[in-house]
């Protein structure tokens, strides 16, 4: 599982950046969510909001399929566009664009901190699903304990735009749930990578030995 890193933090770090489809996967999964947003605010036009979203997204897309490269991360993006558009057409309130992203967040955050409690952290399955072994991490306490520390950092955003927008929305702040989701949405996430990277950037667990169980063990 090891391959060519020395430390728990150099194999996470690693594989957490394949996961997440490196620095591009990430903006891609981004942009169009705060485009949205913004030509919302600026315009209280639904329809306008959607078509430069999607426009956007679908550029995006023309480029990975020029290139021949993963469309992953622009269909994740376009699929949440679709669902609250969705979820606003039924409706019929403005408000309800958001809520798909509220339900997603609360969601997320329980299966995460559910996840840790247990003992087996989210951000070890996404270092399995890469490396092909799925619960082989499990075995190592240093991956254990590194992972529950990212995942608790990873499901942080999610419980504060909970708290923050959940109240917004209930109370019809349209404009200040636009706002909330451009200012909790990329940005905390680039602070929630930050503090993992910068926990990944110790470097300083080492790897268990790839020896048996019982052959080592105290």
């Amino acid at each position: 599982m090891s391959g060519h890193a020395e430390t728990v933090e150099q194999l996470v770090r690693s594989q957490l950046s394949k996961a997440l489809g490196g620095g591009r996967g990430v903006v891609e999964s981004a942009i169009p969510t705060i485009a949205f947003t913004i030509c919302w605010i600026a315009t209280n036009d639904l329809r306008t909001s959607l078509y430069v979203s999607i426009g956007l997204t679908l550029v995006l897309l023309l480029v990975r399929l020029v290139q021949r490269t993963t469309i992953q991360f622009v269909m994740t993006a376009l699929f949440g566009i679709g669902i609250a558009a969705l979820f606003a057409a039924r409706s019929g309130e403005a408000r309800d664009v958001f809520l798909p992203g509220i339900l997603y967040n609360g969601g997320y955050a329980v299966v995460l901190v559910i996840s840790i409690v247990v003992g087996w952290p989210v951000v070890g399955f996404i270092i399995g699903s890469i490396t092909g072994e799925p619960t082989e991490w499990h075995d190592d306490r240093g991956i254990v304990r590194l992972c529950s520390t990212l995942t608790w950092l990873l499901a942080a955003p999610c419980v504060l735009r909970v708290l923050v927008q959940y109240p917004l929305w209930a109370s019809d702040q349209v404009a200040l749930l636009g706002t909330s989701k451009v200012v909790l949405g990329w940005p905390l996430q680039v602070a929630s990578f930050a503090a993992m990277a910068w926990v990944l950037s110790r470097n300083k667990t080492p790897l268990a030995d790839d020896e048996p169980q019982g052959s080592s063990q105290p």
